[in-house]
């Protein structure tokens, strides 16, 4: 609806509108004033009579809005991997712990920090080492905060100061160690030496921060030298084979030669124990012969002679016997001479034909025998 359309020729600032003319500024502006001073921001006898208590409340509601604003902003919640560092002033006030808090806004700061958690950095340089050569280092330091006000109010900026003590502590390490040792076995060494040496620094510090742990994850020598060193570690790496092989050769050879040894020992104590047993039963053989002699010598004498022909005869295939006519045959036994070609045959390697040759020659040779003692009877 237009300003004209409205009945009674008035316009929006309550004046009275004839044909055209413009509106009354200064009737709208004294109007505006009025009802303005009827909230108690104005004089006038009529506002403060007619608005003055609807002001008031208006005021106080204001007043009330802004308070649980202020106290809603004071309430905060602090995890359980946080502590709260509580500045009042500017001036600590506390340490809270995890849980629901408030702390009156724009008095107290809230500073969280996390003191639960395992934070890490990486760092790389080049240091120079005890026999005065240069190793490039790559590491990996794990810490956790251990004193949140320390941490917060002591150092201005903690992780930078952490890592200049780092470098410190690790330049004060390799200094002291030869680059050999730094880039072959030494690294679990220096991590532990490194990390011991920064905590020392951190504490005199009053840091708050807790050095975890300190990976040297890599020790090399410079770029122009890495061809030379890792000719040197191949060949250290095959000392230690040769080693390792001599060693595996040791213990091979080692308790096999004294199982040798021990097997010689044993049986040179069964050889002894064989040879005095085998002597002490000559002895006490002899002994008895002895004693048997004194009682009989004759017979003893004589049975001893049989018995010496008797172990010579036994391996003989030849017998001898004396006959009355006072001529002597010789008498071949078949059975000892088939027994004994038997055993030559297995260690010459006869065959049968042989065999048989000899078995003729012997009967011819008997024959011939038999013949001849017969003419001589005649």
């Amino acid at each position: 609806m237009g300003w004209n359309d409205q009945g009674g020729g008035k316009d929006p600032w309550g004046g009275q509108r004839g044909g055209d003319a413009p509106p009354d500024i200064d009737e709208a502006l004294q109007k505006l004033k009025n009802k303005f001073a009827g909230f108690g921001f104005g004089g006038g006898s009529g506002g403060e009579s007619s608005g003055g208590f609807g002001g008031k409340s208006v005021l106080y509601t204001a007043l009330a809005a802004i308070a649980a604003l202020w106290i809603l902003a004071g309430a905060y919640q602090i995890d359980e991997k946080e502590q709260a560092i509580i500045l009042r002033l500017g001036k600590y006030a506390g340490t809270v712990g995890p849980g629901l808090h408030w702390n009156p806004p724009l008095i107290d700061s809230v500073i969280n920090v996390r003191v639960t958690e395992e934070r890490q950095y990486s760092a790389r340089g080049l240091m120079l080492t005890e026999d005065e050569n240069i190793v490039e280092l790559s590491l990996t330091v794990q810490y956790n905060v251990a004193d949140a006000k320390a941490f917060v109010l002591n150092i201005k900026n903690p992780e930078i100061t952490l890592q200049q003590a780092t470098d410190s502590a690790l330049r004060h390490v390799v200094g002291g160690s030869g680059l050999d040792e730094i880039i072959t076995t030494e690294r679990e060494r220096m991590g532990q030496a490194t990390k011991d040496k920064l905590q020392d620094y951190l504490n005199v510090y009053d840091s708050g921060i807790n050095v975890v742990k300190i990976n040297i994850e890599e020790a090399r020598p410079p770029t122009q030298v890495q061809a030379a060193y890792d000719d040197v570690i191949e060949a250290r790496e095959d000392l230690e084979r040769y080693v390792n092989e001599a060693q595996a050769y040791y213990n091979g050879i080692i308790p096999q030669a004294r199982g040798e040894a021990q097997r010689l020992r044993e049986e040179a104590e069964a050889y002894k124990s064989q040879v005095v047993s085998k002597a002490q039963g000559e002895t006490e053989r002899f002994l008895s012969l002895y004693t048997e002699y004194q009682k009989a010598p004759v017979v003893t004498r004589e049975r001893l002679y049989l018995d010496a022909l008797e172990g010579v005869m036994t391996n003989s295939t030849k017998v001898l016997l004396d006959t009355k006519g006072g001529n002597n045959m010789l008498y071949l036994p078949l059975d000892k001479l088939m027994q004994t070609q038997e055993t030559s045959k297995r260690n010459a390697g006869l065959t049968e034909e042989n065999l048989n040759s000899v078995v003729d020659q012997v009967v011819n040779r008997m024959q011939r025998s038999g013949v001849r003692q017969g003419e001589g009877r005649r």
